[in-house]
């Protein structure tokens, strides 16, 4: 068995953090067929994924994004190419600046009208 370990600090407020995690949840489920159960909690939430051959979760705080996975013997041999890809779509992601939330009961409004 390996294992593979990703942390990334990111900027975003923790319901901002908590959003990138669903969609890196709906992205591995849709693109590599993991099995996801997304937990919330106070401080942090959770992300634990399975399928054949690797089980691990994703812990999403207000400061990081901290990935643990087991691949087993067979996804060893791939350790190199998956942690690749892996870091690739979880920069990706945090690349992705999600739009500001807005105060609640604040209404949106376009310039002009």
């Amino acid at each position: 068995m390996a294992d593979l370990h990703i942390r990334r600090n990111h900027p975003f407020t923790l319901d901002q953090a908590r959003a990138l995690c669903g969609r890196w949840a709906e992205q591995a489920q849709r693109e590599y067929g993991l099995s996801c159960t997304h937990t919330a909690g106070a401080d942090a939430d959770r992300v634990t994924f399975s399928r054949p051959g690797v089980q691990g979760e994703l812990c999403v705080s207000a400061n990081a994004f901290e990935l643990h996975a087991k691949l087993g013997f067979l996804l060893s041999a791939l350790l190199p190419r998956i942690e690749a890809e892996v870091t690739k779509n979880l920069d990706a992601l945090l690349g992705a600046q999600p739009k500001p939330l807005a105060p609640e009961g604040a209404v949106n409004r376009r310039e002009g009208a």
